[in-house]
């Protein structure tokens, strides 16, 4: 074995579960040419590399400069192994230990999938649980650490052959993307009355926004439990909600699809927009 060739172990803690990073350390350690392991523990991200000493201070640098969206490191410690000649760069089944990392909060719809949201030559389009690497469930679907997707609700949707394909696939921007689904594997939309009944519809958004028009109060199931929707502009509907609420003075919080429409009855700062936007 070359002298030049050196190893080293990298512990990484911080927000580095569910965001993406082992994939993220996939792609840069074989961008560098480096050969090696990452995997998932209670404490973080575990990774070992082989290569050159010029190639390892790269990926370190990048490593800090270059991190996926949601991701944040606190800190990373470095320690020498011995050189085993690893051939491969591979990401390795999670291990459970002690546990000192976090989950990141949910985060909202990126841009790149609202996009294909709305893409009826999409196969997503349309799909209301569409999320990826950068978005979507995360503290609010899992169960235990480490975050794989058998420790969360999704467990129970085995994905289909084309979700599976972008999950395998490195260069796909839901390669690990725990929640990974679509309308043929993954969860769907259920309309139901106030007795609980399934009401039979050819579009439940539709039909919701039908009802809501007409005065009805709905309760949206959501990430992290259920929210409460009216009409705002309908007197009746949010007195009756103030009622069923008992919440008689206090202000409810009002829905806006983006900056001008919510400019309609607000006046929103440059550096209100920033944050709205963050």
């Amino acid at each position: 074995m070359s002298s030049s060739i050196r190893a080293e172990k990298l512990r990484i803690k911080g927000t580095v579960q569910g965001v993406g990073f082992r994939p993220f350390v996939f792609v840069l350690a074989k961008n560098e040419g480096l050969t090696g392991t990452v995997l998932n523990d209670g404490r973080g991200v575990e990774a070992v590399l082989e290569g050159s000493s010029e190639a390892l201070e790269r990926f370190r640098t990048r490593l800090l400069k270059e991190l996926p969206p949601l991701a944040s490191i606190e800190s990373v410690e470095a320690e020498d192994v011995p050189v085993e000649g690893r051939q491969d760069f591979v990401i390795l089944e999670s291990r459970s230990n002690s546990v000192s990392t976090v989950i990141p909060a949910d985060a909202a719809v990126c841009e790149a999938c609202l996009k294909e949201l709305s893409d009826k030559n999409n196969r997503r389009y349309r799909y209301p649980f569409i999320n990826c690497t950068h978005c979507g469930p995360r503290y609010t679907i899992t169960a235990h650490l480490p975050y794989d997707r058998p420790q969360t609700s999704m467990k129970a949707f085995p994905m289909c052959p084309d979700c599976l394909q972008e999950y395998k696939n490195p260069l796909d921007r839901r390669f690990h993307a725990q929640p990974n689904a679509c309308d043929v594997c993954g969860p769907h939309l259920e309309l139901k009355d106030k007795k609980g009944n399934l009401v039979l519809c050819e579009d439940e958004i539709a039909e919701l926004l039908r009802q809501i028009q007409e005065g009805k109060i709905a309760a949206v199931k959501g990430l992290g439990g259920f929210h409460l929707v009216c009409d705002a502009g309908n007197a009746a509907a949010v007195s009756e909600l103030r009622q069923r609420k008992h919440r008689p003075f206090k202000p409810f919080a009002v829905m806006a699809l983006n900056d001008l429409s919510a400019s309609r009855f607000v006046r929103i700062s440059e550096k209100a927009s920033k944050e709205l936007h963050s």
